[in-house]
């Protein structure tokens, strides 16, 4: 299993890919989770008791969730450790941002235009895997597919 999720191409497009999702999700979930770069920290982001959908209950599981899914997703997207699990993690959040917060304006600053933008590097990364330069292509055993 663990073989099948690490399981990743030996291509070099997913690098910048992987950086700039990465970092942008790192930041945000240590906005969240730690309250750096003006974030409201995890204690705010569990006391919130809106959520985008009804069905979410208790909104502090679902809040934790988001902003753990956005700081843990966004480090091993980066280090390329488990990359797809990263990425499906930050895909769900994106998916909820979507059509839960931003829908169903498409022009920023509150529309669906830069959380598509993030799901749609998510998925390449869901296909492709870490590629090179990646802890997965280390546990995958080199260039080997």
């Amino acid at each position: 299993m663990l073989r099948n999720i690490t399981k990743t191409w030996p291509v070099w497009f997913t690098l910048p890919i992987r950086f700039a999702l990465g970092g942008i999700m790192f930041a945000h979930g240590a906005q969240k989770v730690l309250g750096t770069f003006g974030g409201p920290g995890f204690n705010a982001m569990i006391n919130n008791p809106n959520t985008p959908f009804p069905f979410m209950r208790p909104a502090w599981l679902w809040w934790g969730g988001a902003a753990l899914s956005e700081f843990v997703g966004g480090i091993l997207i980066v280090l390329g450790l488990l990359t797809r699990v990263g990425a499906f993690f930050v895909a769900c959040t994106m998916i909820t941002a979507i059509f839960g917060v931003h829908w169903p304006v498409f022009f920023a600053p509150r529309g669906i235009e830069y959380p598509l933008a993030l799901l749609a590097m998510c998925f390449s990364l869901l296909i492709s895997g870490g590629g090179m330069a990646s802890f997965d292509m280390a546990l995958w055993g080199g260039r080997r597919r």
